[in-house]
């Protein structure tokens, strides 16, 4: 827990100036799907993902340990952690980017895209990023989400080719985060 919170820390204070406003969660939720028909489900959540925009500058950024998702079946969350992921090695994934041209004043209740660009480290490999991400205001603050799709080969995840036919070739990622004005 502790390293979570060290973690989450050094994430707000790379994006922290005095006198902007920041939203943020430790919350945010990440679902991944690989599923193929006819064979067990390849699905996992994760509910206690950190995450952070600065409304001045549109940087975003979202933090998730790995071993955090969990998944329908005990063995199948072993065998993510241990034998795909390493999560032992490569405890996180993060992204950070910025969202082009983002105008807090723009953002309405209905939602309004913007391009993420950025990167994601995943297992140790970093990518640059490119992807939609809708804003929406709440009540309390504001709704980031997204949805796009990863290729395991390209963070070095090798899937040994005994099961290759019961995972999808490409990781269809769902992220939604409820972000609240933060004092941090």
């Amino acid at each position: 827990m502790k390293k979570i919170i060290y973690i989450f820390t050094f994430l707000i204070l790379t994006f922290s100036s005095y006198g902007q406003e920041k939203y943020s969660t430790k919350t945010g939720s990440i679902t991944f799907e690989a599923s193929v028909p006819s064979f067990e489900e390849v699905k996992a959540v994760h509910s206690n993902v950190g995450s952070i925009l600065k409304s001045s500058t549109g940087e975003f950024a979202a933090l998730a340990l790995v071993k955090g998702f969990r998944f329908k079946l005990a063995l199948m969350e072993e065998h993510f952690n241990e034998n795909y992921m390493d999560s032992s090695e490569f405890p996180k994934a993060v992204v950070k980017g910025v969202l082009q041209d983002f105008d807090i004043s723009e953002v309405e209740e209905q939602g309004k895209d913007y391009l993420l660009k950025g990167s994601i480290t995943i297992h140790g490999v970093t990518r640059s990023l490119e992807e939609i991400v809708t804003v929406s205001s709440n009540a309390d603050g504001l709704n980031v989400s997204s949805e796009f799709v990863l290729n395991p080969e390209d963070f070095n995840i090798d899937i040994p080719k005994i099961v290759a036919n019961k995972i999808a070739d490409e990781v269809n990622i769902t992220a939604v985060f409820t972000l609240s004005k933060s004092d941090l």
